[in-house]
């Protein structure tokens, strides 16, 4: 099992900035890829980032690609989402993945473990 914890949401100015936290627990990490999602009301969850623990691999979606910047630090078990020039369509309600695998997926349903989301809300 891995628990995750999200943290770092909370209410920002378009342009403005973010980072998101994502604390892990109960495995060692390298053999996981590492995920963040979001979820605007009404919608779908859709892919935002990932990284593959072993060598820092990332990918990107395209609608967040030279704004958003996915990092992991190896000694607090910790993702991290770094969010610049931020949109008010990227209001959303952001989740952490985990999934014991090597390639950096962008589907939901690949992802076994999940934290319960934090809340971002980009004001106009």
């Amino acid at each position: 099992q891995v628990q995750l914890v999200e943290s770092g949401g909370g209410l920002v100015q378009a342009g403005g900035s973010l980072r998101l936290s994502c604390a892990a627990s109960g495995r060692t990490l390298s053999s996981y890829v590492m995920g963040w999602f979001r979820q605007a009301p009404g919608k779908e969850r859709e892919f935002v980032a990932a990284i593959r623990w072993s060598d820092g691999s990332t990918r990107y979606a395209d609608s967040v690609t030279g704004r958003f910047t996915i990092s992991r630090d190896n000694a607090k078990n910790t993702v991290y989402l770094q969010m610049n020039s931020l949109k008010p369509e990227d209001t959303a309600v952001y989740y952490c993945a985990a999934d014991r695998t090597i390639f950096l997926f962008t589907t939901t349903d690949v992802y076994d473990y999940w934290g319960q989301g934090t809340q971002v809300t980009v004001s106009s």
